[in-house]
């Protein structure tokens, strides 16, 4: 028998040659088999699977159930809105995600946005159509994430780059941060902005007015001072990994107890007081399907969609990277979209993969996505026996909850490392993370995608042309700047283009060819060496050339002529070289001018005295 592992990853081989010369029944069964690999995996399923499976989603039920009350507050929505994301929206991506670790639900980042984004159009949290509104951006958060991965258009969530998720995730966290001061403090009036300087203005006035419980302040800072250790002590001993998963749900259990016995509830410590239990509602006709909340929807769901799907892409390639399994990105994209379109017919909120939650599921020792099934049914338990024992959990608890998980997203270590590699990347990382504390989430995200979009225009108009000179002792040619002993051959000048050449950079690329021909003439003049009389383009990064480029090139060849220069091209592709005999250009450059490799063109016109 094959060992799972290995059957997951051949359930991401979506090559069409699989259906060839099979029967019609045969064909639909590998569809649906593609569709929903549990048919592929699940035939070879043990009780070794089973007992994996079984402790990690019992353990990260521990964990999801006081973080899904708490994610509610973030979307101004009653918990029990995202009690059921974690019931429903785990098995259908068990049934069709590919990925064997993440832990399905309600995320941080993700409902805050969600939050911001609805009160941005209806302020009453309490109204019946900040819920309606609610489902609509959950459904169309699924349609959008379902579009990306039936059209296969995966690459367009790239543009939130890794230096924009970070810079998005550190603002966010400090922008939750500040909003749970309010229950944290037991503070009784607070900003319903999201902004930074709204927040701290909310905690000023309270501290001023002396606007804070005492009880409340105790109960929560104990339960975060506990959360943090805890995760410390997870973080430095693997092994203690589940000291940090059931602290959450400890501290639910204690606190609640404690209100309960001590009735601090009648003293000012604000409670969840009631969760709906049982099973979810249908609300497809809650959804506007029409009316002046449908475009709003549309975005704050499209918006909501591409953020909830980076993130768990994101997550599950890691965990994949650490199993080494594939992960498909398409598969990914109609498993997630599918599960919110279902989520939004069933009283649920947006879902995806939550970091922590499956940081917990796969060190709990998963085996499949069935942990999600486990996870699901746990959550069913809670909210058809017992959700009345939340009606005493102090507010202030899933506060600490929220700021506690709200660290994870910070990662310091990721900002110094972008400012080293590139400080270009490191301004969109700012871009976002200003974007979040000073602005709003929305416009955050836009400010990022927009300075990534400059840099890859401006990255994309300014190639580099580098000079090349010959390592010694070899016939191979590098980047001068980068092997200051490599040497340059008497009477020529040998440059690399290191983009493609397209109406965008042409221009730009004869421009830095012709300077770079001046420079080194100068140069040259200077330690009385011979003229330059040949220069060879290295067209070896050159992957592709549009109309523009040709005529470019066939630019440059006139004002190089007019100069007594011969143009010599090496190391063209294959598409480049049929462009360029299509358009002729080989017949006026000369066929004897274009050669395989560089070493070919010094041999044919360099010098012979050159140690070649």
């Amino acid at each position: 028998m094959k060992p799972l592992g290995t059957l997951l990853s051949m359930a991401d081989n979506y090559s069409l040659r699989k259906y060839k010369g099979k029967t019609k029944t045969r064909k639909l069964y590998l569809f649906l088999q593609s569709l929903f690999p549990i048919l592929d995996w699940g035939r070879y399923y043990t009780f070794t699977n089973l007992r994996g499976d079984f402790i990690a989603g019992l353990t990260t039920a521990f964990l999801c159930i006081p973080q899904d009350i708490a994610y509610a507050k973030l979307a101004n929505l009653d918990p029990h809105h995202a009690l059921y994301a974690s019931f429903v929206t785990p098995l259908v991506y068990a049934a069709m995600g590919s990925s064997r670790d993440i832990a399905i639900g309600p995320a941080a980042v993700v409902s805050l946005l969600l939050g911001a984004m609805i009160s941005n159009e209806i302020r009453d949290h309490k109204s019946h159509e900040y819920l309606r509104l609610a489902f609509t951006a959950t459904f169309f958060a699924g349609i959008t994430q379902l579009t990306l991965g039936v059209l296969r258009l995966g690459f367009l969530i790239d543009f939130l780059s890794h230096a924009a998720i970070v810079g998005f995730m550190s603002g966010a966290a400090i922008i939750i941060t500040l909003q749970q001061l309010k229950g944290l403090l037991g503070i009784p009036h607070f900003t319903k902005k999201t902004d930074v300087i709204s927040g701290i203005g909310s905690v000023k006035t309270a501290i001023l007015h002396h606007e804070w419980n005492l009880e409340t302040m105790i109960i929560g800072t104990s339960c975060l001072v506990f959360l943090l250790i805890t995760k410390y002590i997870g973080k430095k001993r693997k092994k203690l990994f589940w000291v940090a998963a059931i602290a959450p749900m400890t501290c639910v259990i204690v606190s609640t107890i404690c209100v309960y016995i001590t009735r601090a509830d009648e003293r000012g410590v604000l409670t969840v007081t009631y969760i709906k239990g049982g099973l979810n509602s249908v609300s497809a006709n809650e959804i506007f399907f029409r009316g002046k909340y449908l475009v709003p929807g549309f975005r704050i769901g499209a918006v909501a969609g591409i953020v909830a799907l980076t993130e768990a892409v994101s997550i599950g390639r890691t965990f994949a990277a650490m199993k080494h399994y594939t992960l498909d990105g398409n598969k990914e994209m109609v498993a997630m979209g599918t599960m919110n379109v279902v989520g939004s017919l069933t009283s649920c909120i947006v879902a995806t993969g939550s970091f922590s939650r499956s940081a917990v599921n796969n060190m709990a020792g998963c085996e499949t996505a069935a942990s999600n099934i486990v996870l699901s049914i746990v959550v069913l338990l809670v909210l058809t026996l017992f959700t009345p024992v939340f009606k005493y959990t102090p507010s202030a608890v899933l506060s600490a909850i929220i700021i506690a998980a709200a660290t994870n997203l910070v990662n310091i270590n990721a900002v110094i490392m972008i400012w080293k590699i590139d400080k270009f990347d490191f301004m969109v990382c700012m871009g976002a993370f200003f974007g979040v504390i000073f602005i709003n989430v929305e416009y955050s995200l836009l400010i990022a995608v927009s300075i990534s979009f400059v840099k890859i225009v401006w990255r994309v108009t300014r190639p580099k042309v580098v000079v090349l000179g010959k390592i010694p002792g070899t016939s191979i040619y590098r980047n001068i700047e980068q092997y200051p002993k490599a040497f340059q051959i008497t009477a020529m000048l040998i440059l690399r283009v290191d983009s493609p050449i397209y109406f965008t950079n042409c221009n730009f690329v004869k421009d830095r060819i012709l300077r770079w021909l001046r420079y080194e003439n100068e140069e040259r003049a200077e330690c009385d060496l011979a003229e330059i009389e040949y220069l060879v383009v290295d067209m070896s990064a050159v992957s592709d050339i549009d109309s523009s480029g040709i005529r470019s090139l066939e630019g440059l060849y006139h004002s190089l002529e007019k100069r007594q220069v011969q143009l010599v091209l090496a190391n063209l592709g294959k598409i480049v070289m049929e462009k360029l005999q299509t358009s002729k250009l080989t017949d006026l450059i000369g066929p004897n001018k274009i050669f395989l490799s560089v070493a070919g063109a010094v041999i044919t016109y360099g010098p012979k005295r050159e140690e070649l």
